[in-house]
C-alpha cells in the first residue's frame, strides 16, 4: 500500500468529494476527530493508498487530490477517542462511508467487524474491536453531476390540482411485461413509455417514492434470506441506492426524471432524515458513529453512551447541531437543484423538529426550511408524528406544508366500516380537516388525505381481512397494526361466494370515491386502482418478492375506469379542490351555501343531527357557484353544483332531492352500488325521494337550465 501520493491543502467547502475537472477535493466535518485518513481503493475493492487530510479549518477536514478522476473510489478511517461513556466512538480500523458521498459502489456485507466494539464481551460495547471490515464495505464513488437536461422544466403544478400515487420503483415494475427484464426494478424501468402512459391515463400529477436514498439491509434480515424493501434504513442522504441502478449509470435517475417530467408528472421522494443504519449502542459503525458520534445524534442526557430513539430505528439524528442540520438541507438541495426532483415526503418528521425541550414549530429545521429560497418553493409533506410521547403532532406544521392525515384515514375507514357516531368527524376529514389546519393562512392542501399507503393492508386486503398475516416477515405475526380499522365483509380472506366479492368491491369503490371527492390532496397506493393484494401482509416492508410487488398479470379494468373516471370529474370541477376552506356562507343572491349539509329529509341538518351517536349517512350539497369556485374555476365562471350522499348503514336510505327552485332535475354521476359508472344513466326530478343503497355513495350534479342535457361527461 503507497503512502506517498501528493495532497493539497483544498478547501473545507463544499463538503464531499467534488471534481472540479482538474482534480477531487475532499472534505469531511468532525468536531472531536484527532486525525482523518482518506483511503483509495481499486476496482475490486482493495484499498490501494491512504493518505491523511492535511487541513482542519471550522471542524473540517479537508484536502485536495490532483489529476483524481470520477469513477475514484474511497472511504475515511477516523481518529480520536472510543470512549463510548464519553459519547465518542472513533475506531480507525473501521472504513467509514462519506456522509455527502453522491454514489457507492457494492453491497454491505455483513460481517462482525463492521461492529466498533467486540460482539459477545461481557462489556458490551465498552471493549474497542480493532479489526478492519473495508473488504466487506461499500465505498463511495467520486461522480461526475453533468447532465443534459435539455428544456426540462418542473411541471409546477398547483397544490390544488395535485393528485399523488405512491409508488415503490423495484416493486411498481419489476412484474410490468411492458419493461424489458433487465430494467425492471430501476429507475430506468420506472421512466418506460407504458409505466408513464399508465400514470398519466390515470390521471395522476405527482409520483411518490418510496425512499431511494442508499440503504442498508439488516443484519438479522439477511441472515433470513430477507432484505430490507422499502428502504428506510439509510446509511447515505445524497447517493440513490445502488439497487435502482442496475447496470447502468449515475444519469439513470435524472432520466427518469425528465421523462416523468416531460409526461406533466412531479416526482416527489419520501425522505428518511430521523435516523439512520447504524442502530443503537449496539449497533454497527459504518458513517456516523465513527466519524463524530457525539455531533451527529442525540444521545441521552446524563448517559451519553445511549442513545436517544424517536424512531424506533435505534437513534435520532440532531438536526439540532449546526453541521447536521447543513447535511440535511444540503442534501434536500441537492435533489431539487442537481436532481431536479419536485418535492419531499418527511418520514417521522416531528422526529426533525425536536428541540431540548421536545417538539418545536419554530426548530432550526422548519425554520430553515421556511426561509431557504430553494426548498420553501417545492412540495413539502409531513408524516407528522414519531415514537416520543409528545410525538403525534398532526396540524402542528407550519404554513407551507402539507400532512400526511391519519386521521382521515381512520376516520373514513371506520364509518365505511359501519362504525356509529362518526358523522361529524367525517364531516370534517370531506372537508379538508378546518379543524387540524385552518389557521395561519393554511389551505386545504394542507391535508393529505389517504386510506392506504405502503404501510398497512392494500385496499384489495382493507376490505378482505380484519386479521394481518405477516407471518412470511419472520416475526411471529407480532409486527404490523394490530388495528386496521378494516372490514372482511363476512368472511376472512379469499372466497368465491359472489356476494362476498361484489360487497368488497362496493366498499373498495366507497372508499376510492370518499378519497378523491374529498377537500385536500389525494393519495393513492399504486395498484389500488386495479385491485393489487398483498395476502393480508400489513407490513410487507422486507418483502422483495411477488408480496411486495404490485401484480399487473390480472387487473380489475372496471376498477381502473372507476378510478380514472373520479380523477377525471375531480380535475374538471373545482368544487372538489377548492383552494379555501367551506365558510357555511351563502353568496349574495344566491340560494345556497357553499357547502349544506342535509338531512335524508332534505332538511339542513341542525345540531340534533349531528349529535347522532348512531347514524350511518351524511349528505351534502356543494355548490357550484359560491366565491371561492367563481375565482378559481378555468374563465372564473361557475362549476356545476354536487349533492353527494353516503350511507354506511345495511338498508336503503331514501334521501329527499332538493325542493325545484334549487333545481329542476339531478343527473346521477356515479353509484357506488352499481358495478358500472352511471354517468348519463338517468335523471331525478325535483323534491323526489333518491335511493341510496346499503353500503354505498352516490353523486349527483344539479340539472337547473333546459339547455342542459343529461350525458354530458363528468
Amino acid at each position: 500500500m503507497s503512502h506517498r501520493r501528493r495532497i493539497w491543502p483544498g478547501s473545507p467547502y463544499p463538503l464531499g468529494a467534488t471534481w472540479d475537472g482538474n482534480g477531487v477535493n475532499f472534505a469531511l466535518f468532525s468536531a472531536h476527530a484527532q486525525a482523518v485518513e482518506l483511503c483509495l481503493f481499486d476496482a475490486s475493492g482493495r484499498e490501494t493508498e491512504r493518505v491523511a487530510l492535511p487541513e482542519y479549518t471550522d471542524e473540517v477536514w479537508h484536502g485536495y487530490l490532483p489529476e483524481a478522476r470520477p469513477g475514484l473510489l474511497y472511504g475515511y478511517r477516523v481518529h480520536g477517542p472510543y470512549d463510548p461513556a464519553a459519547g465518542h466512538r472513533f475506531n480507525p480500523a473501521k472504513l467509514l462511508l462519506d456522509p455527502y458521498a453522491k454514489a457507492l459502489s457494492g453491497p454491505l456485507l455483513w460481517s462482525d467487524t463492521h461492529f466498533g466494539f467486540r460482539l459477545g464481551n461481557p462489556r458490551g460495547d465498552l471493549v474497542i474491536d480493532k479489526r478492519d471490515n473495508a473488504r466487506f464495505m461499500p465505498k463511495a464513488r467520486v461522480v461526475d453531476t453533468a447532465f443534459t437536461w435539455g428544456d426540462d422544466r418542473p411541471p409546477n403544478r398547483p397544490w390544488v390540482e395535485t393528485v399523488i400515487y405512491e409508488l415503490h420503483v423495484r416493486g411498481f415494475t419489476m412484474q410490468h411485461p411492458e419493461v424489458p427484464t433487465a430494467l425492471r426494478g430501476t429507475f430506468l424501468g420506472l421512466s418506460q413509455p407504458a409505466v408513464i402512459d399508465h400514470v398519466v391515463k390515470l390521471g395522476i400529477t405527482a409520483v411518490e417514492l418510496l425512499p431511494v436514498h442508499a440503504i442498508v439491509d439488516e443484519r438479522h434480515l439477511v441472515d433470513q434470506g430477507l432484505r430490507n424493501y422499502w428502504g428506510y434504513n439509510p446509511i447515505g442522504f445524497f447517493a440513490a441506492d445502488p439497487r435502482y441502478y442496475g447496470a447502468s449509470s449515475h444519469g439513470d435517475f435524472k432520466t427518469m426524471v425528465g421523462r416523468l417530467h416531460a409526461a406533466g408528472i412531479e416526482v416527489i421522494l419520501d425522505v428518511v432524515y430521523n435516523h439512520t443504519a447504524e442502530g443503537n449502542h449496539l449497533g454497527p459503525t459504518l458513517s456516523y458513529k465513527g466519524i463524530d458520534n457525539a455531533s451527529y445524534y442525540r444521545l441521552v442526557p446524563g448517559d451519553v453512551r445511549h442513545y436517544e430513539n424517536y424512531s424506533g430505528c435505534g437513534n435520532t439524528l440532531q438536526l439540532s447541531h449546526p453541521r447536521v442540520l447543513q447535511m440535511v438541507m444540503d442534501s434536500l438541495r441537492y435533489w431539487v437543484e442537481e436532481m431536479h426532483v419536485d418535492g419531499f415526503r418527511f418520514d417521522l418528521a416531528a422526529s426533525l423538529a425536536r428541540e431540548k425541550s421536545g417538539f418545536d414549530g419554530g426548530s432550526g429545521f422548519l425554520d430553515a426550511m421556511r426561509q431557504d429560497p430553494v426548498l420553501s418553493r417545492v412540495k413539502l409533506i409531513a408524516e407528522p408524528w414519531d415514537i416520543g410521547g409528545d410525538g403525534y403532532r398532526l396540524g402542528s406544521f407550519p404554513p407551507g406544508w402539507s400532512e400526511w392525515n391519519g386521521r382521515y384515514r381512520d376516520s373514513v375507514r371506520r364509518y365505511w366500516r359501519g362504525d356509529g357516531g362518526l358523522i361529524g368527524d367525517l364531516a370534517s376529514r370531506l372537508t379538508g380537516s378546518s379543524d387540524l389546519f385552518g389557521w395561519g393562512g393554511r389551505r386545504p392542501w394542507a391535508s393529505l388525505n389517504f386510506v392506504t399507503c405502503h404501510d398497512g393492508f392494500t385496499l384489495a386486503d382493507l376490505v378482505s381481512f380484519e386479521r394481518k398475516r405477516n407471518e412470511a416477515n419472520g416475526e411471529g405475526n407480532r409486527d404490523g397494526a394490530d388495528d386496521n380499522h378494516s372490514w372482511n365483509c363476512g368472511i376472512e380472506g379469499p372466497t368465491d361466494q359472489p356476494k362476498v366479492r361484489a360487497l368488497r368491491a362496493q366498499q373498495g369503490r366507497n372508499l376510492l370515491a370518499t378519497l378523491l371527492l374529498s377537500q385536500g390532496v389525494p393519495m393513492i397506493l399504486a395498484g389500488d386502482e386495479f385491485g393489487r393484494s398483498q395476502g393480508g401482509n400489513n407490513n410487507a416492508y422486507c418483502q422483495d418478492n411477488p408480496t411486495g410487488w404490485v401484480d399487473w398479470s390480472q387487473p380489475d379494468l372496471a376498477l381502473m375506469a372507476f378510478v380514472r373516471t373520479l380523477i377525471r370529474l375531480r380535475h374538471r370541477h373545482p368544487v372538489f379542490s377548492r383552494p379555501r376552506f367551506f365558510q357555511g356562507r351563502r353568496r349574495p343572491g344566491h340560494a345556497l351555501k357553499d357547502i349544506t349539509w342535509v338531512t335524508p329529509d332534505g332538511l339542513e341538518m341542525d345540531a340534533a343531527d349531528w349529535a347522532m351517536p348512531y347514524a350511518h349517512s351524511l349528505g351534502c350539497i356543494l355548490a357550484g357557484d359560491s366565491d371561492e369556485i367563481q375565482s378559481h374555476a378555468a374563465g372564473g365562471g361557475a362549476d356545476d353544483t354536487f349533492m353527494l350522499l353516503m350511507n354506511a348503514y345495511t338498508e336503503i336510505i331514501f334521501y329527499t332531492l332538493p325542493p325545484a327552485q334549487l333545481a329542476r332535475t339531478w343527473e346521477l354521476v356515479l353509484d357506488t352500488a352499481r358495478p358500472g359508472l352511471a354517468t348519463g344513466a338517468e335523471t331525478c326530478a325535483a323534491g323526489t325521494r333518491f335511493p341510496v343503497k346499503p353500503h354505498s355513495l352516490a353523486l349527483l350534479r344539479r340539472r337547473e337550465r333546459p339547455s342542459d342535457q343529461p350525458g354530458e361527461s363528468a
